[in-house]
């Protein structure tokens, strides 16, 4: 076994080195989202599955054989940290089951179909870009939640968003059309929860009682 996250790949020395191989607990249905941030990737691609892999592990990148697969429902207003909560439970549950059965379980090759990679995430893609339709954003802001976390420029404040949804309205991008709503270049969402510079996460609400909105976010 691997230590948890570990963040490199390792060796075929060490590969080889137990007679069983080695096992690694994986937060995606393989072959989709191999690699850095599959929890995150799942939220912001608006995926309706996703689920935990018990995978033999290869040198290369989350390529190996799979023993054991756990599926769920994403839910639509799940943010990544919520399902981070959820799959590492079931992981729990599941690489107990494929120690217990070991000698048993018979690897399933990975499909050469439908791979994608999951690239670690990028500080470049927190800033929210309101032309972009309502959706999506309201799918970044949930998928960064808690981290990195979402943010968008306030008269001059960074704010964290770190919860949302889609909601009627039209308007400009970026216009604020009331309180924490605000127009993206199609529909637009609502900010539920954010955190101010230096302060604890807030529903919007607290946020909006120190906090003046103006007309349009950049």
């Amino acid at each position: 076994m691997s230590p948890v996250a570990y963040g490199l790949i390792l060796p075929q020395a060490v590969l080889d080195a137990t007679a069983k191989g080695c096992l690694n607990i994986h937060a995606s249905l393989l072959p989709r989202w191999r690699g850095a941030a599959p929890i995150h990737r799942a939220v912001m691609a608006g995926d309706r599955e996703t689920g935990v892999s018990i995978m033999r592990m290869e040198a290369g990148l989350d390529t190996g054989p799979v023993l054991l697969t756990g599926r769920t429902a994403i839910g639509d207003d799940e943010t990544t940290g919520e399902l981070h909560d959820r799959l590492a439970a079931m992981g729990t549950r599941l690489i107990v089951s494929a120690l217990d059965g070991l000698d048993r379980l018979a690897p399933l090759a990975q499909p050469e179909e439908g791979v994608t990679y999951a690239a670690k995430i990028d500080k470049a893609e927190a800033r929210v870009d309101w032309t972009r339709p309502a959706a999506e954003v309201d799918r970044q802001i949930r998928g960064l939640s808690p981290f990195p976390g979402s943010w968008t420029d306030v008269a001059g404040e960074r704010v964290k968003l770190l919860r949302s949804r889609v909601v009627a309205g039209r308007g400009a991008p970026g216009d604020v059309i009331a309180g924490f709503r605000i127009a993206c270049g199609d529909g637009a969402v609502e900010i539920t929860e954010a955190q101010r510079e230096g302060k604890r996460p807030m529903t919007a609400a607290e946020v909006l009682h120190g906090l003046r909105m103006p007309p349009r976010l950049a």
